[in-house]
């Protein structure tokens, strides 16, 4: 197979799928890694896809760009599980808690399990299904309706509805992209008209970001870093990017570092 054609054919499966292991490419057209990597970086130089940890998406810069839950999941794997175990230390027993859609979030409610009597309000399927298949019977899991994205979340105009009339102390948000600028931003008008019902509705907003999402402009803003009290990254992120989200959000935690987790941090005085 000429490299044209191999590039044609990781392009059509990058295209169809959303997100691609490169281990994947390889198996799939029986050559080396080292081809793979070739044609990979053709098409990256051509500006036809993204290079990401461990694989390869269409760009990111195409502001409706959405891939699916199940190709995201295969991305940034022990990034994302970082920054879920990180972000798990701030919930107690007796909270109640938001979580929005996303992988990072749904690899934090694989880490909440072992926390007795929450209240867990989501509009993702897929957090939903980890605490149903969890089987405890101290946790409350509420899922809102809702038309559903590529990634499973549950959006529109009868999940804001819902979020309106609740109260949560803690929000753990995920998103497709965040830069100083702009702040949180997603691909889908609808899921960022939802987001900011869950924020609105949370004391204490909790974002959770791997260092891939900086510098990603999606097409809708969701909320500025200042509404963010707490920003939990990996330690991917250049330090000078943590240095800026530093200067703005007050509790910027790099996952694998030592985190305060006093009762005085997780929720602020009620009085």
């Amino acid at each position: 197979m000429l490299a044209h054609q191999r590039q044609q054919k990781i392009l059509d499966q990058v295209t169809a799928e959303g997100a691609v292991k490169v281990a994947d490419l390889g198996a799939a057209l029986s050559v080396s890694d080292m081809t793979i990597r070739r044609d990979v970086n053709e098409l990256v130089a051509r500006g036809l896809v993204e290079r990401v940890h461990g694989g390869v998406t269409l760009p990111r810069s195409a502001s409706v760009f959405e891939p699916g839950f199940s190709a995201k999941s295969e991305l940034d794997r022990d990034a994302k599980s970082a920054i879920a175990k990180a972000a798990a230390r701030f919930v107690r027993p007796g909270t109640s808690i938001g979580i929005s859609g996303g992988t990072t979030t749904h690899a934090l409610a694989q880490e909440l399990l072992d926390v007795p009597d929450i209240t867990v309000v989501t509009n993702s399927l897929p957090v939903a299904e980890v605490f149903h298949t969890g089987g405890r019977t101290d946790q409350t899991v509420l899922l809102t309706g809702g038309e559903r994205t590529p990634s499973y979340a549950l959006v529109g105009p009868l999940t804001v509805s819902a979020l309106q009339s609740i109260h949560l102390d803690m929000l753990f948000l995920g998103t497709h992209g965040v830069d100083i600028e702009s702040g949180l931003t997603c691909p889908n008008l609808m899921e960022a008209q939802t987001n900011q019902a869950l924020v609105a509705s949370s004391r204490r907003v909790i974002v959770l970001a791997d260092h891939t999402k900086w510098g990603v402009r999606a097409l809708a803003n969701t909320i500025p870093l200042s509404r963010v009290d707490v920003f939990v990254t990996d330690a991917g992120l250049d330090p000078g990017v943590q240095d800026a989200l530093s200067e703005v959000i007050d509790d910027v935690v790099i996952a694998g570092e030592p985190v305060d987790t006093n009762e005085e941090r997780v929720l602020d005085d009620r009085a």
